[in-house]
């Protein structure tokens, strides 16, 4: 997850020379810098956070991603991995994990956070973000609290940071619109969130829930939307600029494209189940972009993954290269 109103200036990496400097000949221990300066952190309505969010939609997910609880242990280090690099924005949804494991993810990293060990503080620091299904049987205001409260239960905390509806019903079932950003207004005004948001939201629905929310005192503070080097489209792009008048903070999820722009991965070196079938597809037309990518990343001394996670600057890239064509060779 990235934002692309905020370009992060620091690394998500376990040692760094940002994060540590080392007094030569001191009997001193190396003095720890934060990972993230005050000044670094990015707004989402009355809250900060890290500019990069760690998602979850993996945890639980045995269908596309593999998911067997024998990797909670690994899936905690790198939790905990995360938390030591600066990262609190965390985000989840009561919709991820399959079959029987529905809901995984967020019992999981509730569990993660309550397990910190001596972090009380690091523990309060952390904003999680979680999205509430529309299914076609939530059709009452009351139904989508509900929903709310049971993802409280999931993690076992008191408040969410922000609560998401997790799509828009407007193109199959309109009547129910409504009544979902009547939840959302709910669980706002009963304290169960802090701050609202949308998932997966074209320009007009987001423009209309935006004024909707807003005539009912209630804030709309982020919108997530699919956004990376493979998913640019005039939708995003439309978005990003509502997004920046409206003051409404856009949340980029998949900026790896499911792993596609890690450089992990080539033709004849596929990920395990249904997404080996897509990138079996798509990776040999992604070979001049990966190309590029790896280019950059060496140059700066960084995986292709580092890369591509600062992309604000490769979004900038490309905005510019879409403004003025004559200035770049293809």
């Amino acid at each position: 997850m990235a934002f692309f109103s905020s370009i992060p200036t620091a690394y998500f990496s376990s040692i760094s020379p940002r994060n540590e400097i080392s007094l030569p000949s001191s009997p001193f221990k190396p003095l720890k810098l934060p990972c993230y300066w005050p000044w670094e952190k990015v707004k989402i309505g009355p809250m900060s956070v890290s500019p990069m969010g760690f998602g979850t939609w993996a945890w639980g997910n045995q269908l596309l991603w593999g998911y067997q609880e024998s990797m909670d242990t690994e899936l905690q280090q790198t939790f905990n991995l995360a938390v030591d690099n600066g990262i609190n924005l965390f985000d989840t949804a009561d919709s991820y994990g399959t079959g029987k494991l529905n809901g995984q993810s967020e019992k999981l990293l509730g569990k993660f956070i309550r397990e910190l060990q001596g972090k009380k503080r690091v523990q309060d620091d952390i904003v999680i973000a979680t999205k509430f299904a529309a299914y076609p049987w939530r059709l009452t205001s009351q139904q989508f609290v509900n929903a709310c409260k049971a993802s409280l239960d999931r993690m076992q905390i008191k408040q969410i940071g922000i609560g998401q509806l997790h799509w828009s019903t407007a193109n199959y079932a309109p009547f129910q619109e409504l009544v979902l950003w009547d939840g959302l207004v709910a669980m706002y005004e009963k304290g169960l969130v802090q701050a609202v948001g949308v998932s997966n939201y074209g320009p007009k629905q987001l423009l209309k829930i935006h004024d909707y929310l807003k005539a009912r005192g209630v804030p709309l503070c982020s919108a997530q939307v699919q956004f990376s080097l493979l998913s640019m489209g005039q939708d995003q792009l439309e978005i990003k600029k509502m997004c920046d008048s409206l003051g409404i903070r856009l949340i980029a999820y998949s900026p790896l494209g499911l792993g596609m722009l890690t450089g992990k991965y080539t033709p004849t070196k596929l990920p395990r189940g249904p997404r080996a079938l897509l990138f079996r597809q798509i990776l040999p037309g992604l070979e001049p972009l990966l190309s590029s990518l790896r280019e950059i990343a060496q140059r700066r001394r960084k995986t292709v993954s580092q890369k591509v996670s600062k992309s604000p600057l490769l979004y900038n890239l490309f905005m510019d290269a879409r403004a003025h064509p004559h200035k770049f060779v293809t």
